[in-house]
C-alpha cells in the first residue's frame, strides 16, 4: 500500500517529526520511521523536553548519576538534552548524507529565558552548536526583535539555524532578510556557505484557533444574514491563507537575483517549515494543516497524533499553490470585517515566547527537583509502608496526579481546592508560603547583619505571639537550645496570669528583647502582651522602652502602627499572602531563629531543596506530596488519628504539626486528628484508626518501636532527619503534605472559620464583662467533689471506638503538670484504645480548636480551668485572669452549640492537687466500676 507520508517527498516536501523523547531512539522507533515513512528530520522544544524528562523514568539513572557528581542544574540539563539530540542526530546522519545536507536535521533550542537578549542568544547558539559537534544539528532561535539580529550573526558564523515562532508575513520577511545578510557577510569573508542549513518555522493552526474564536463571537452576535455568511466562510481559512502568502514571499525572495548570486556560491534556500500543524478544532479534518500546505522546498514538522493520522488517511497532493487568489481575498475580507491579523500574530508571538519560557522554567525546576532529591536524599529518608497499606497510598497518589496537584499548586491555582468565589479568594491570598523560602533567603544576610549588631545587648529574646506566630519559635527553642554568644529564646503564648508571672520572674527585663508577632496585627493575645510588657519596660528604662521591642507582622496592620507609635527598634514586614500556620519559613520563624543564633542560611537552604523536589509533577517521585497522599488517603479509610512520634529534641515539633494539620483539615465535618506528644502505649492499645509518622534525627533510633507497630498491623511512615538543620526542610514538607491532604479530603486547607468564631466569642464575653463586671456561666463542676467524679465518669462513658478525647487546660504549664497529664492520657488510651490529646489554652484555640468545632463529631472534651492571683492589663477594663476566663467560656460555648460531648472542671487555686485528684479518680474509675 502507498504510504502518504513517504509520498510527500515526491511533492518536494520533507516530513520532520515534532517530538523528542529518549525511548524514541533507544527503542529503535526512530530508525523504523525513517525506513518506513521516509522521515527526514526532527524538532524539539522546551515543552517537549519538559514532558519527556518530567513524565518518564528514562532519564532517572543518568540524572541521578550526574547529580551525585555534583553537577549543577544547568550542567545536568546540558548533558540530558545534548545526549538526546546527539543520539537522534546520529540516527539521522545517513539521511543527511543521502540528501547531501538538505535534510536529516535535528533541532535544539536556545534557552527561551534569553529570547530578548541578542548577545546571549548568539553566544548560546555558538556554544550549543560547537558542543553538539555534528553538521546535522540546527539551533533554534525565536523570531523576536532580539532574535532577528542573532539569526543573522549565527548564520554568518556558519551555524545551522531553525528560526521558530514566526506567525506574520512581516516577521517572515525580516527572517529571510537576516538569513540573506548572514550569508552575505560570510561570503564576503571568503568563507563557505554551501554547508549551512536553515528553515523558517511558520506557525499555522494557532492562528486559526484565535481567528475562529473572534469569528465565532461575531457570528453569535450578528443579526445580518449576509454578514454571517461572510464570517462563516472564513472559519478555518485564515491560517492556511496566511501560510500560502508566506510561500509566495519565499518564492519571490529566493527567486530574485540577490539570492541567485549566493546560490551560485553554493547557498541553499531557507525552506519554510510549517509548524503547529496539529488540528486543534474537532470541526476540521485531523490532517487539514498537512494536506493544505504541500509543495516543493518546504518542510512540515508533524506532531505524533497528526503524523499517525496522515499516514493512515492523508492525501499527498500538491496544494500549496492552489487557490492563491482566494487566499488573498480571504485575508482581505478578514481585515475588511474589522479583524486584525497582525494583532493576532503579535499576541501569538508573545504567548509563544511565554509558553516556551514557562515550559523551560518548569523543565529546569524538574531537573532541580531530581538533582536535589539525589543530593539531599529526601526520597530515601522519607519511607512509606508497602503491601495493602502501599495500595492505599498509591490510590491517593493517583488522585493527586489526576488533579495535577504539584503543578497547579506551584502555579497558585486556587481552584485546585475549591471553585466557589469566596474560597478561591481566600486561597489565592494564602499560597505565598511556597515561594517564601527564596524570599527569606534573599533577606537572610540583611537579617544576620542586624542581629549581629544587637544581640550583645540582650540575654533573652521572648516571642509574644499565638498559634502560628509562636509555635515555630517553640520548636526552635527546644531543638537548638541556648547558642553561645546569643540570647536565650523564649515564648509566651498563654494569657493565664500565672504563665505571665512565671515568665516575667525568669527575666531581667532590662536585658530582654520582646518580639511581638501577629500576622493580622490585631490578635488579642499579642496585643495584651505588648501593652503589659511595654509598660513594665517603660517603668524601668523610660522612653527607651521601644528599643526592647521588635514586631513581625503583615503590611499595614494595627501592630505595625502601634509599633511605630511606641518606637520599636525594628518592624519586620512579612509577605501578606501567608497564613499563620504556614509561616514558619517566613520572618515569623526566621527572626526568632536568627536572634537565637540558628544558622538560618543553611536552614533555609535545606528548605529550598525541599521546595525544588516538591515541584516534581509525578506524586510517586515527590516525597512531600506522597506524605500528603498517605495522610489524606488513610484518613479517608478511617485512619484519621495521625500519631506523630517525635523523640528527643524534636518533641515540640509535634505541637507545630498538630496546629498545621488540625487547623488546616478540621472543617466541614471532616478532619485529621493529629496526636502529638502521646505517651508510649502497648501496641495492643492502639485502635485501627491510627496512622503513625515518626519524625526523628538519625541518632534517635526508633526502629524497634516502628517495627512493633508495623507488626501489629498499623501503617507506619518513617521520616529521618540527618541533623537539626533539616528542620527547615521538614517545615516545608509538612506544609506541602497538608495542602495535598486537604485536596484529598475536599476541603479548603487555608481557612479557619471556627478560630475566628472563638475570637468573636471572647470579644463578646469581654464586652459583657465590661458592662456587668461578671460572666454568665453554668455547667462547671469543682474538682475533688462527688459531683465532679460522677461527671467525669459520665463523660468518659460516652467515649466510643474511633473517638478521641481532648483535654484542654487553661492554666500555666509546668513539668510536673505535664507529667500528670501524660499519666491521665495513658490511663484513658489504655482503657478504651482511643487517642487522647492535650492542649494549653488559649494556644490550642489557634490550633486544634478549629478541628474541635469544625471537624467530625468524634471528639469528647474535658476542659480544665484554674484560678490564680490576677494581673492588670494597662489601658484595659479587664485583667489577664478575666481574659483567659472569657476564652475558656467562649471555647466551651462553641462546643456546646454543636452538641459536642464535653465537661468543664474547675481545679480551683490548687492546680497540682486538682490534677492529682483527676489522675486518681480516672485511674481508679477505669480500673473499677467505669469499665463494667
Amino acid at each position: 500500500m502507498t504510504n502518504p507520508l513517504a509520498q510527500l517527498a515526491k511533492a518536494g516536501q520533507s516530513v520532520w517529526f515534532d517530538q523528542m523523547e529518549r525511548k524514541l531512539v533507544s527503542s529503535g522507533k526512530l530508525e523504523q520511521l525513517i525506513k518506513d515513512d521516509d522521515l527526514r528530520g526532527l524538532t524539539s522544544n522546551p515543552t517537549i523536553f519538559e514532558k519527556a524528562i518530567g513524565g518518564s523514568t528514562d532519564y532517572d539513572g543518568q540524572l541521578g548519576h550526574l547529580a551525585s557528581q555534583g553537577k549543577s542544574r544547568d550542567e545536568i540539563y546540558d548533558e540530558l538534552v545534548i545526549e538526546d539530540i546527539g543520539d537522534a542526530a546520529d540516527v539521522f546522519r545517513k539521511v543527511y548524507d543521502r540528501t547531501h545536507g538538505e535534510d536529516g536535521f535535528v533541532s535544539l533550542e536556545v534557552s527561551p529565558l534569553i529570547a530578548n537578549d541578542t548577545a546571549k542568544t548568539i553566544s548560546e547558539a555558538k556554544r550549543l552548536f560547537a558542543r553538539m559537534g555534528r553538521p546535522n544539528v540546527m539551533i533554534k532561535i525565536p523570531a523576536t526583535p532580539a532574535g532577528i539580529p542573532a539569526i543573522e550573526a549565527a548564520i554568518a558564523e556558519g551555524i545551522n539555524i531553525n528560526v521558530t515562532l514566526i506567525f506574520s508575513l512581516e516577521v517572515y520577511r525580516q527572517v529571510m532578510e537576516a538569513y540573506l545578510r548572514g550569508l552575505e557577510q560570510r561570503a564576503a569573508k571568503g568563507l563557505p556557505i554551501g554547508d549551512i542549513g536553515s528553515v523558517a518555522s511558520f506557525f499555522v493552526s494557532r492562528i486559526d484557533a484565535q481567528a475562529d474564536k473572534q469569528l465565532d463571537a461575531r457570528i453569535a452576535k450578528s443579526t445580518d444574514p449576509a454578514e454571517k455568511a461572510k464570517l462563516e466562510s472564513l472559519l478555518g481559512k485564515v491560517a492556511i491563507a496566511n501560510a500560502k502568502m508566506a510561500y509566495q514571499e519565499f518564492k519571490q525572495v529566493f527567486g530574485a537575483a540577490r539570492f541567485l548570486k549566493l546560490r551560485d556560491q553554493g547557498a541553499r534556500v531557507q525552506r519554510p517549515l510549517w509548524a503547529s500543524t496539529g488540528t486543534k478544532s474537532p470541526k476540521y479534518r485531523d490532517v487539514l494543516y498537512v494536506e493544505s500546505l504541500i509543495g516543493p522546498d518546504t518542510v512540515n514538522t508533524i506532531p505524533p497524533a497528526t503524523y499517525d493520522a496522515f499516514k493512515d488517511h492523508g492525501n499527498a497532493v500538491m496544494t500549496l499553490e492552489l487557490n492563491i487568489d482566494q487566499a488573498k481575498r480571504d485575508l482581505a475580507m478578514f481585515e475588511e470585517l474589522g479583524f486584525s491579523l497582525s494583532a493576532i500574530t503579535d499576541q501569538l508571538t508573545k504567548e509563544g515566547v511565554k509558553s516556551f519560557n514557562d515550559s523551560f522554567v518548569s523543565l529546569m525546576a524538574t531537573i532541580e527537583a531530581r538533582r536535589d532529591a539525589v543530593v539531599r536524599k529526601l526520597g530515601e529518608r522519607l519511607t512509606f509502608p508497602g503491601g495493602a497499606d502501599g495500595v492505599v497510598i498509591d490510590e491517593a497518589a493517583q488522585k493527586l496526579d489526576q488533579a495535577k496537584f504539584a503543578e497547579r499548586a506551584w502555579k497558585k491555582d486556587a481552584s485546585l481546592w475549591k471553585s466557589d468565589e469566596a474560597h478561591t479568594k481566600i486561597i489565592a491570598n494564602a499560597l505565598g508560603w511556597m515561594p517564601v523560602v527564596e524570599w527569606s533567603l534573599s533577606k537572610a544576610a540583611e537579617l544576620r547583619t542586624w542581629v549581629d549588631a544587637v544581640r550583645g545587648e540582650f540575654d533573652h529574646v521572648i516571642v509574644l505571639g499565638m498559634g502560628g506566630s509562636s509555635l515555630c519559635s517553640e520548636v526552635l527553642r527546644r531543638v537548638y537550645g541556648k547558642r553561645s554568644g546569643y540570647p536565650t529564646l523564649g515564648v509566651l503564648d498563654s494569657t493565664h496570669p500565672e504563665a505571665v508571672r512565671q515568665l516575667e520572674s525568669s527575666l531581667d527585663l532590662k536585658r530582654t528583647l520582646f518580639i511581638v508577632a501577629s500576622k493580622s496585627g490585631s490578635t488579642t493575645e499579642p496585643m495584651m502582651f505588648h501593652r503589659y510588657f511595654y509598660e513594665r519596660m517603660k517603668s524601668l528604662v523610660g522612653e527607651r522602652a521601644g528599643q526592647h521591642f521588635i514586631a513581625v507582622t503583615d503590611p499595614d496592620t494595627q501592630l505595625g502602627r502601634d509599633a511605630a507609635r511606641d518606637s520599636f527598634r525594628k518592624i519586620f514586614v512579612n509577605p501578606a499572602d501567608i497564613g499563620g500556620r504556614y509561616s514558619a519559613l517566613s520572618m515569623f520563624g526566621m527572626v526568632p531563629a536568627a536572634l537565637s543564633g540558628v544558622d538560618i542560611e543553611t536552614l533555609l537552604d535545606r528548605a529550598a531543596h525541599a521546595t525544588h523536589v516538591s515541584m516534581t509533577p509525578a506524586t510517586r517521585k515527590n516525597p512531600a506530596a506522597m506524605l500528603g497522599a498517605a495522610i489524606g488517603g488513610f484518613a479517608l479509610r478511617g485512619r484519621d488519628k495521625l500519631t506523630v512520634i517525635a523523640p528527643g529534641v524534636l518533641d515540640t515539633l509535634g505541637l507545630w504539626i498538630e496546629q498545621l494539620v488540625a487547623e488546616s483539615t478540621g472543617k466541614e465535618g471532616k478532619g485529621i486528628v493529629p496526636i502529638a506528644g502521646e505517651p508510649e502505649l502497648d501496641v495492643a492499645n492502639y485502635g485501627k484508626d491510627r496512622l503513625f509518622v515518626a519524625v526523628h534525627l538519625r541518632r534517635d533510633d526508633v526502629s524497634a518501636r516502628l517495627r512493633a507497630l508495623s507488626d501489629a498491623g498499623h501503617p507506619v511512615i518513617d521520616y529521618v532527619l540527618e541533623d537539626e538543620l533539616d528542620l527547615g526542610e521538614t517545615f516545608f514538607v509538612w506544609e506541602f503534605a497538608t495542602a495535598a491532604a486537604g485536596l484529598l479530603l475536599g476541603i479548603d486547607p487555608f481557612d479557619q472559620p471556627n478560630v475566628q468564631e472563638s475570637k468573636d466569642n471572647t470579644k463578646r464575653l469581654l464586652e459583657g464583662y465590661k458592662a456587668s463586671g461578671r460572666f454568665e456561666e453554668s455547667g462547671v463542676v469543682k474538682a475533688d467533689t462527688e459531683e465532679a467524679t460522677a461527671a467525669v465518669a459520665a463523660l468518659l462513658a460516652k467515649v466510643k471506638g474511633g473517638d478521641y478525647v481532648a483535654i484542654t487546660q487553661y492554666f500555666a504549664g509546668t513539668s510536673g503538670r505535664d507529667a500528670t497529664l501524660q499519666q491521665i492520657r495513658q490511663s484513658i488510651s489504655s482503657w478504651r484504645g482511643v487517642a487522647v490529646t492535650t492542649g494549653y489554652g488559649p494556644r490550642f484555640l489557634h490550633s486544634t480548636g478549629q478541628l474541635h468545632k469544625g471537624g467530625a463529631d468524634n471528639g469528647v472534651f474535658l476542659q480544665l480551668t484554674a484560678e490564680s492571683d490576677d494581673i492588670e492589663i494597662p489601658g484595659e477594663a479587664f485583667t489577664f485572669g478575666t481574659l483567659v476566663k472569657a476564652q475558656a467560656i467562649g471555647d466551651f460555648e462553641s462546643l456546646a452549640s454543636r452538641n459536642r460531648r464535653g465537661l468543664r472542671v474547675s481545679l480551683g487555686r490548687d492546680v497540682d492537687g486538682g490534677l492529682e485528684w483527676l489522675r486518681y479518680v480516672i485511674r481508679q474509675g477505669l480500673a473499677g466500676n467505669w469499665n463494667k
